[in-house]
């Protein structure tokens, strides 16, 4: 019999999956040409350096909540198929740290960042942002396809694959689709809350939280019917969780999230706070408040003291309790959903932890 996949030490099975396979990917490439490892090292220190491993834990309660077993003989296949997401979760922040610019993600330089550093460190030819930027986006496009490796080589039969099959490609079209409705949102300047709701549903509910539920209850032989329940609860905790985002985005403590402060502010970002800011202000007649606030959006050069003061300009006209409020609203009709689910346990236990993990966290 297999040694059972421990439920409470999730994380740490889901690094020991992506380190071996990484180390597994790596070694023809490398032994063919080894200043790739460079890379490829940017790469795997990305993966197994932080990163809060819920899009593989919802994964992984989604297939134990529709009835899979720990110790069963696809309980390792299962684990690779789900710690797959983290690698397209690598893609998604790599090549997102670009396009916005930024300088750290969980406290340590961005790999365009670390990239440009290495080119000026061996003054090399050309422009280090460009080598930096080429880097991040290879970078990136590797973890795409490696991604693509570890779910398809995933030990499982067949069948169980394909099951789960059109989960994993909803949900790499969706997280791209969001990533440029993100954008086009930016460029255009649509400050409205349903702009905002559309990117939050279809960049991180679907990515983070529906997609990854439907891939791991598909894994278990889920009935229809399970599966739209599941993407229904998963819908509204990455609402949530994108909501909770957005606050952390202006009001995180940066020591905490790994992010400066108004980076969101800084980046353009048209958030659903930002949005009931802008909102509420002209309902209240707030101008000068509106006003701080539109100044703020895109400001590449907003100080702390700047930021300071659209905190307290979305504090002043309700916007921060106005998103507290839909968190705690989303919240309520995830749990009702869950209840309906009827999951085999411990798996509704474990998933009110991650609900109160997603939309209640510090960073």
């Amino acid at each position: 019999m297999n040694a059972p996949v421990s439920d409470t030490d999730l994380p740490a099975n889901v690094e020991r999956a992506l380190a071996g396979f990484l180390g597994r990917a790596s070694d023809e490439i490398v032994a063919t040409e080894p200043t790739v490892k460079a890379g490829i090292d940017a790469l795997s220190g990305f993966v197994l350096t932080g990163g809060k491993r819920l899009r593989p834990t919802f994964a992984w309660w989604g297939w134990r909540g529709a009835g899979g077993d720990p110790a069963g003989p696809d309980a390792e296949g299962v684990l690779q198929a789900v710690s797959s997401l983290e690698l397209i979760q690598a893609c998604a922040l790599i090549h997102d740290d670009l396009i916005d610019s930024s300088d750290s993600r969980r406290g340590f330089p961005t790999v365009h960042i670390a990239g440009a550093k290495l080119h000026a460190d061996q003054g090399w030819l050309g422009s280090p942002a460009t080598f930096g930027l080429a880097t991040a986006v290879l970078v990136g496009d590797l973890a795409l396809a490696w991604a693509d490796d570890m779910f398809a080589d995933a030990p499982l039969p067949a069948r169980t694959l394909a099951a789960a099959r059109p989960a994993w490609r909803a949900m790499r079209t969706e997280v791209l689709a969001g990533q440029y409705l993100d954008v086009r949102t930016q460029a255009t300047g649509d400050a409205s809350v349903e702009a905002a709701l559309k990117i939050d549903r279809l960049k991180t509910a679907a990515y983070t939280v529906q997609r990854p539920l439907h891939l791991g209850a598909a894994l278990g032989g889920a009935s229809p019917e399970l599966i739209a329940t599941l993407l229904e609860f998963g819908g509204e905790v990455g609402v949530a969780f994108q909501l909770r985002d957005d606050l952390l985005g202006v009001f995180g403590d940066p020591s905490v999230t790994g992010k400066p402060a108004g980076d969101d502010l800084r980046e353009g970002k048209r958030t659903l706070l930002v949005a009931l800011g802008l909102q509420l202000a002209a309902e209240k007649g707030e101008t000068a408040a509106a006003t701080v606030i539109a100044d703020a959006i895109g400001d590449a050069d907003l100080s702390d003291e700047g930021v300071e003061t659209v905190r307290m300009a979305l504090r002043q006209v309700g916007a921060v309790d106005a998103v507290e409020r839909r968190i705690d609203e989303l919240t309520t009709a995830a749990m009702a959903a869950l209840e309906r689910a009827h999951l085999a346990e411990p798996a509704p236990e474990a998933l009110t932890g991650l609900v109160v993990k997603a939309t209640q966290r510090t960073y």
